[in-house]
């Protein structure tokens, strides 16, 4: 609903509740900065069960000190008041402007009608609600066979700059009706992020707010999941992936000012540490993107990104594809006016692979980024404004 926060004649406030508490689990940003409401989150989520989630967009809640701190507690007395719940049953999420206090009075007044309102088919709602730059509204489902019982899995996400891993800018909220422990959903969550969120990259920052928070009511039926590493874990994991790995690929694709979705893959590195750090470094670096954007196949830029990677590498073992054009091999270009044809031609596509062979064993990562534009330095150069 519209509460009137900061955005003017736009949802802006939203809540998730289940009609019982439910089990839950979250990842946050590792920011020494957090916002108040992650703070609150890491001590409401010790009991591993909530009941609901409030979230607004337009203010952080961010360096705001004791006063913000205790704004966020009286938000999630709002929403417990009004479900009949223990405040440590209700989680808050923020996202906006950092350094702001959030306006108590306009929330209270609609927190009510939040809850009058609350509906199953309200999830485009509250994808809506959770915007910030972002240009769409996020949103994925599966559904899977558990021991015989149909399960769900719903996620709804924003994020569209401060976009990095660990964790990147976003949003992020996942319900599902499987049962599930609350430590097996921790673990299985916090995997889930580094196969999804943890491998984009819009610009190299994050945020003092990032909030991946998932609740699981258990009316799927199944017997309990207690092990993440059980098949019916196993089953459960990989829709949660799907899930978080959809959304991820959603906010690369709505990045700030993007209009190239790319994904990096590094095959051939000796182990998968290294692997990843090749990726992420190639797909941060400001003149690979900028290359990307302006559509120049400017592949000494790329190969410039991995060599400083910190991974130990031998030129002559390393090959580089745009899609599926070598440009470079045994630490050389690849000569012929047909293969800079070929590479500008990928690089006219919206969405591009480049792939880095390192040559030096079996270990692979993919990460996913954008390109760099004009509009990017807009949008950022009067954010507040």
């Amino acid at each position: 609903m519209h509460a009137g926060i900061r955005y003017r004649e736009r949802p802006d406030l939203a809540l998730i509740a289940a009609d019982s508490e439910a089990v839950a689990a979250g990842v946050f940003t590792r920011n020494q900065f957090a916002a108040a409401p992650v703070l609150l989150c890491r001590e409401h989520l010790k009991r591993g069960q909530a009941r609901a989630i409030l979230v607004n967009a337009g203010i952080a809640n961010a360096c705001t000190g004791e006063e913000g701190l205790q704004a966020a507690r009286e938000m999630a007395g709002m929403v417990a008041q009004g479900l009949g719940a223990p405040r440590e049953a209700i989680l808050v999420a923020s996202t906006g402007v950092i350094g702001a206090q959030i306006p108590l009075l306009v929330i209270e007044t609609t927190v009510p009608k939040l809850i009058e309102n609350l509906r199953s088919d309200g999830w485009e709602d509250v994808a809506r609600a959770i915007m910030t730059t972002d240009t769409v509204p996020k949103q994925a489902s599966v559904q899977m066979a558990l021991g015989g019982h149909l399960a769900t899995i719903t996620g709804v996400a924003k994020g569209a700059g401060m976009i990095a891993p660990d964790m990147a800018t976003l949003l992020v909220f996942v319900a599902s009706d499987v049962a599930v422990s609350a430590d097996a959903l921790q673990e299985l969550l916090r995997d889930a992020a580094e196969a999804s969120f943890n491998r984009i990259t819009i610009d190299g920052d994050t945020s003092t707010n990032d909030t991946l928070l998932a609740l699981a009511s258990g009316r799927a039926g199944n017997a309990p999941i207690t092990d993440a590493a059980s098949e019916a874990g196993r089953v459960f994991a990989a829709g949660l992936q799907a899930v978080l790995v959809d959304l991820a690929k959603q906010i690369v694709r709505d990045g700030e000012g993007a209009t190239k979705f790319i994904e990096v893959r590094i095959v051939g590195a000796a182990d998968a540490e290294s692997a990843r750090q090749v990726a992420l470094t190639i797909a941060n670096s400001p003149l690979v993107k900028t290359a990307l954007f302006g559509e120049d196949a400017n592949w000494g830029r790329v190969v410039a990104a991995a060599g400083r990677a910190g991974v130990a590498m031998d030129p002559a073992r390393v090959a580089l594809f745009f899609d599926d054009v070598c440009v470079f091999r045994e630490g050389k270009p690849v000569a012929g006016p047909e293969v800079e044809a070929e590479a500008s031609r990928v690089f006219k596509g919206k969405e591009i692979t480049i792939r880095l062979d390192l040559g030096a064993g079996d270990a692979g990562y993919s990460a996913y980024t954008c390109d760099l534009s004009y509009d990017y330095v807009k949008i950022n150069a009067s954010y507040r404004s």
